[in-house]
């Protein structure tokens, strides 16, 4: 992907680059083939579920309402960083005028924090629904939630940098093309690294750090039932049992639920990511690295299925995959029902929770 291709220069931004160097067009082929089925499934798939979604808004549960908004993140990335990408290979050159080379380049970045923070955010909430079910109880379910606008906001604040680092540039005589300049030779190192550590590292760092705490919290709370269906009930009673344990003894089913859907995208996230980065740190630091093979051209594409991934898996845990989002996109009695239903869970399960922690004190 092109967001960090960039020239490096020694002093300021009337520096040009070396040369118009020609590129490998059976290479271009081959990215203008991935990203066009890549631009098409990310659009329809996250476009179907979004609406779908929308016409549910009346009865989105919290889980939904992060789901939806990673659609619109993921929508983010095929139409303002997948699209512009194709279109950009296809003309080999950056057609239009600086103000849109520096607003593509923030709506890139965008796109990748909006994805990013979206699915950290998610995690953070699954984390208190687990491990502190009072806090979630206390909660009033709102479409604009604080947690999500967080992410919003981090990510238009956090592109801001690409508006002043990139923009239209000579790269040949009377041939422009839309560049970013970074003082040589450790500019450009700095920009990939930060970049890397602030969209992919730090947020996984916290995911992992939720994640673990959730599975222990579940963990307890499977230990808890098996010493109950046992018949240890009163060597438990015996025993104050601690408030994050007893929040978890009412459990439900839905709530597992979504926390393995979480991990199932938190890992979809890793997996398409993890190459992408690995690849941005080798060019930027080896100069020997092979910068214009069909490998690194791929790997670097791996990064945008995930946008058509994280569709897939809400439905897939939803579910039945076609009938379900032919069904989600009907609002009836039926859903409603069931919608009802789920609030009904989730309630009942924080008050099994809260009960348990208040005989335990």
């Amino acid at each position: 992907m092109a967001w960090s291709s960039a020239n490096t220069s020694n002093a300021s931004s009337e520096a040009v680059p070396a040369g118009d160097e020609p590129r490998d067009e059976r290479l271009a082929r081959l990215e203008i083939a991935l990203l066009s089925i890549i631009f098409v499934a990310a659009g329809l798939l996250n476009f179907g579920l979004l609406l779908a979604l929308w016409k549910r808004r009346k009865q989105l549960s919290r889980m939904r309402v992060f789901v939806l908004h990673l659609c619109v993140a993921d929508l983010v990335v095929a139409f303002f960083q997948v699209c512009p990408q194709l279109m950009w290979d296809i003309t080999d050159r950056f057609v239009g005028p600086d103000i849109l080379c520096r607003l593509v380049k923030y709506l890139q970045v965008v796109g990748m924090f909006a994805s990013t923070y979206m699915i950290v955010v998610m995690t953070i909430d699954r984390y208190q629904a687990i491990c502190n079910p009072m806090v979630t109880f206390q909660r009033r379910r709102a479409r604009w939630n604080g947690p999500v606008c967080a992410a919003w906001c981090v990510s238009f604040v956090g592109s801001l940098p690409q508006v002043f680092i990139f923009s239209r540039v000579e790269v040949a005589p009377g041939v422009y093309d839309c560049w970013g300049q970074f003082v040589a030779p450790w500019g450009l190192r700095a920009y990939v690294t930060w970049t890397t550590l602030v969209i992919f590292v730090l947020p996984i760092l916290i995911v992992i750090v939720c994640q673990v705490r959730i599975c222990r919290a579940v963990h307890a709370n499977i230990h808890l039932k098996a010493r109950h269906h046992a018949g240890a009930a009163g060597e438990a009673a015996s025993r104050p049992l601690s408030s994050r344990a007893s929040c978890v003894v009412g459990l439900s089913k839905a709530r597992v639920k979504t926390v393995k859907m979480t991990v199932v995208i938190v890992l979809a996230y890793v997996v398409c990511w993890t190459p992408f980065f690995t690849v941005q740190l080798w060019s930027v630091w080896d100069a020997e690295a092979p910068t214009q093979s069909a490998t690194f051209t791929i790997l670097m594409l791996l990064a945008s299925l995930n946008s058509c991934v994280n569709p897939c898996i809400y439905l897939v845990f939803s579910g039945k995959l076609p009938e379900r989002l032919v069904a989600l996109m009907c609002v009836d009695e039926a859903d409603l029902k069931e919608s009802m239903q789920e609030e009904a869970t989730m309630v009942s399960s924080l008050y099994i929770s809260l009960k348990g922690l208040s005989d335990c004190r």
